[in-house]
């Protein structure tokens, strides 16, 4: 990339961007031309900055782009900085910045952007000012050291309620809302600092922004701009701030040295598959040397790992991304398979007929009247085929951890005959599935019979792969070393049927390997509660055996609820939602419904209502730029997200989905599978960043809070 040829520190701050996203093409065209020009030297004289009595911060200049819109920078007295704080037209631009104040906090060193609006903290009723106020027992000193502005902590003593401190957060920092919600939750000062990676600064020069500048409790909202192709990066695409501007708690994951495997939780919309993607540029451009040095970027399905590469494009310079190898598992297992002269097809359950036919041969050797059919499949893929049962022996050994059906020696015995035979049928087809793919590799790898050479290896979404996938991905890289294996997961979005325990594949993520990410960037709280709603009373795993939880699980955005809206047919249903697509971006709205019959159906009821519309493919990237309403399963859309989601047909017979929760006849497999249906419920409602708009027509799910008629929860 071109750098910068002068000495000049330019600067771009979050909110900037937004700014200029939101002013018309035109007006974009000319701040494109001026900042070509601010880039190049923001001192030249070209560049008239003018100086408004009535700003509260004298370091505040306002800039003309054209007759109506202007540009706010800040331009220190001492130094050689200037940032890009706004632009607007020419009255927006002068209140946004009238009021405003850019500070260095003299205990984070961090740059903040302030009001000097007075602002009251809501008065509590009078039983809760009763109760003694949130942050009594900590110092002032203590609050300044995760970012309270000194003009803030009077109002803070007064924080009773968490709803006062959310009537708070417009007029506090980001860091400072985030460390005094942690504080509310009942973490340690300590804590909170690890969890905002927050470490406070000796010695601080507030009148030192180029170092302020270079502190990463800064770049969460301001970037320096070190090249032309990065700023015109940022102006092409405003909106990706995930590109450019990372909480210091990711910054943290990504910029460093790990001694072996780190595995990363965090709720939806936490930045988990950002600071993967973050985590491998890193790695490829700062920490890579050889000529062979390689990574491997691998996720569980394949829209995923098309929806990654598209992005790591943007992301990362062409060399960097000639080091990485970016696919999905079953790809790449299918890969070296092939390469090793692998003589078996991997087949996969349910869509391939010829498995079908290989277990209704199989089954009918079972015992008749004693299990209902669904029992041996659920049998085989949650007990023999997870554990590689060979042999008859292997069976009656297996652990059965989680089947509500207990079976004694004898009655494995009885059963396996049916796997047996099935596994008969398999070689005779020269079929495997999945799980006999992976431990097949596993098997090639550790024997030696074929090499693959990766200094790193980068899981995304860990909580829906087997322990056979992980025991695979170690042996990859089979000794444990610096850099080796990255996981980032959520077992609250597990909507596959798989569950993990790290420790059990020899992946060792004990003690301060395991991290957990914990503000939520892409929803606003109101849908981040509404959807962990949905998961109440479930439990969460960690992915190592241990249990997870949503504490201290954010979002510093304020909307709507989501919406609920019943009707009495499927028709009056669709004109609604097409009423509401016309009313905004359709590219930016996504309709999904439960089942891909139930999301044809959708798409059709558009189109005849005038709704042009794009259905997300399964193996190919999302064109962003092409018109009309996307559609998609559930399942699909994991891992995007959009301005607005649609979920439509919350019917009872679809949410949870009729035929997953009745197929057995166990009540611990239905049990799990109504828990995968809320997450899967969980991870639609998730996707989106502004609003929800949930529908149903007939009778609705029970999970649906609202009767008919209603707008809102």
């Amino acid at each position: 990339m071109r750098p910068l040829k002068n000495t000049f520190r330019v600067a771009i701050f979050d909110e900037f961007l937004d700014a200029f996203a939101k002013i018309p093409r035109a007006q974009q065209k000319k701040v494109n031309k001026f900042i070509r020009l601010f880039r190049e030297n923001p001192t030249a004289s070209a560049i008239n900055y003018e100086s408004i009595s009535t700003f509260a911060d004298q370091n505040l200049k306002t800039v003309r782009i054209d007759q109506a819109y202007r540009a706010i920078v800040l331009k220190p007295e001492q130094g050689n900085v200037y940032v890009l704080l706004w632009v607007d037209n020419h009255d927006d631009a002068m209140a946004w910045a009238k009021n405003r104040r850019v500070a260095i906090h003299p205990e984070t060193g961090s740059l903040q952007v302030l009001s000097t609006e007075a602002v009251d903290v809501v008065s509590p009723e009078p039983a809760v000012a009763a109760v003694p106020p949130l942050y009594e027992r900590i110092r002032d000193r203590e609050l300044k050291r995760v970012g309270v502005p000194d003009e803030l902590l009077e109002k803070v003593r007064e924080i009773h309620t968490a709803e006062q401190l959310d009537a708070l957060q417009d007029a506090l920092p980001d860091e400072a809302y985030e460390a005094l919600f942690f504080l509310a939750e009942g973490d340690s000062l300590e804590e909170v600092e690890q969890a905002l990676a927050s470490t406070p600064v000796e010695n601080v020069d507030t009148s030192d922004f180029e170092a302020a500048l270079e502190r990463d409790t800064s770049k969460r909202r301001f970037v320096v701009v070190t090249s032309d192709e990065a700023l015109e990066a940022m102006l092409d695409a405003p909106m990706e701030k995930w590109r450019v501007f990372l909480h210091p708690s990711q910054r943290q994951l990504v910029h460093r040295s790990w001694k072996g495997p780190v595995r990363v939780l965090g709720g939806a919309g936490t930045g988990k598959t950002v600071v993967a993607m973050h985590r491998a540029v890193y790695l490829a451009e700062q920490t890579f040397t050889g000529d062979n040095d390689r990574l491997l970027f691998t996720t569980f399905t394949k829209n995923l790992a098309a929806d990654i590469k598209a992005n790591l494009q943007k992301l990362s310079s062409p060399e960097a991304l000639r080091r990485m190898e970016i696919v999905h598992l079953d790809k790449w297992v299918t890969g070296l398979l092939k390469r090793s002269g692998y003589e078996y097809e991997i087949a996969y359950w349910p869509g391939d007929p010829r498995l079908k036919r290989a277990w209704d041969n199989a089954i009918a050797l079972a015992p008749t009247g004693r299990y209902a059919p669904a029992f041996f499949r659920d049998e085989w893929e949650l007990v023999a085929q997870p554990q590689g049962c060979e042999q008859e022996k292997d069976y009656v050994r297996a652990s059965r951890a989680g089947r509500g059906v207990r079976l004694s020696r004898r009655q494995r015995k009885e059963i396996w005959p049916v796997f047996e035979e099935y596994r008969h049928q398999l070689d005779r087809s020269n079929l495997r599935e999945p799980e006999d793919a992976l431990r097949d590799a596993a098997a090639l790898l550790g024997r030696g019979d074929v090499r693959v050479s990766y200094r790193s290896v980068i899981v995304d979404e860990a909580q829906d792969m087997s322990t056979n996938a992980f025991v695979l991905l170690r042996q990859i890289i089979p000794k444990e070393r610096p850099d080796d294996l990255f996981i980032v997961g959520d077992g609250h979005q597990r909507i596959y049927r798989k569950k993990v325990v790290l420790g059990r594949a020899g992946v060792n993520v004990r003690g301060r390997r395991g991290r957990r990410l914990r503000i939520n960037y892409r929803t606003t709280d109101e849908i981040r509660r509404f959807a962990v709603a949905l998961l109440e009373g479930v439990e969460v795993d960690d992915l190592d055996g241990g249990q997870d939880s949503s504490k201290g699980y954010k979002s510093l955005m304020h909307g709507d609820p989501p919406r609920m809206e019943i009707y009495d047919s499927i028709d009056e249903e669709a004109d609604a939602i097409a009423k509401g697509v016309g009313s905004g971006p359709a590219e930016q709205t996504c309709l999904v419904a439960r089942t891909k019959d139930l999301r044809d159906k959708y798409e059709r009821a558009m189109k005849r209502r005038g709704i042009e519309t794009y259905p997300v493919k399964r193996s190919a990237a999302e064109d962003t730029s092409a018109p009309g309403l996307r559609v998609a399963t559930m399942h699909r859309v994991k891992g995007l997200e959009y301005s607005r989601m649609v979920i439509a047909g919350v019917n009872e017979e679809y949410m949870p989905w009729r035929a997953s929760v009745t197929r057995s006849d166990d009540q611990a497999v239905r049990a799990e599978a109504v828990e995968r249906e809320r997450a899967l419920f969980y991870v639609a409602c998730t996707r989106a960043k502004r609003a929800v708009l949930i529908t149903a027509h007939g009778r609705p799910s029970d999970w649906l809070p609202a009767q008919k008629g209603s707008t809102g929860v």
